[in-house]
């Protein structure tokens, strides 16, 4: 369904007038002329069944009242987060850590997954200061990074 204008929502709130249907007008016959005459008289000889109407009256029906709409309350959208994938290579100690976190949660009614335990991780990073952080990163190895050879 497609979204409602500015200009379309006050049309719906403006009040419904009634439409009176226009009178039928009957054309009269004007004076015939001597040729027309003939004509009109070989007609009028015609059966009534045969004979044709001159005239069409056309009618016109009154609209009909359509329903009055409620404009629906609009939902604000949230913008959609865009995600990054990547890979990393990560000590099987520390990997298994993941997992001791993870149980930890569930016992305490708040289970995770492993990649909302790396945002947690990042985020308690962002809030340390400068030296606190550069303490912490001291205490982390350096690793061999890419893919082992099999």
């Amino acid at each position: 369904m497609s979204k409602i204008n500015p200009l379309q929502a006050e049309a719906l709130k403006a009040p419904v007038t009634k439409i009176e249907p226009a009178t039928p007008q009957v054309n009269k016959p004007l004076a015939a002329k001597p040729a027309e005459a003939k004509v009109a008289a070989k007609k009028a000889s015609t059966p009534a069944s045969v004979a044709k109407p001159a005239n069409k009256i056309i009618v016109t029906k009154p609209a009909a009242k359509k329903a009055e709409k409620v404009a629906k309350p609009v939902k604000e959208k949230t913008p959609k987060l865009k995600m990054e994938r990547d890979s990393f290579t990560i000590p099987k100690a520390e990997y298994a850590q993941l997992y001791v976190l993870k149980e930890r949660l569930v016992k305490l009614g708040q289970p995770a997954k492993k990649s909302e335990l790396l945002r947690a991780g990042i985020m308690q990073l962002t809030t340390m200061t400068d030296t606190a952080l550069k303490a912490v990163m001291n205490k982390v190895p350096t690793i061999k990074t890419g893919r082992p050879k099999k």
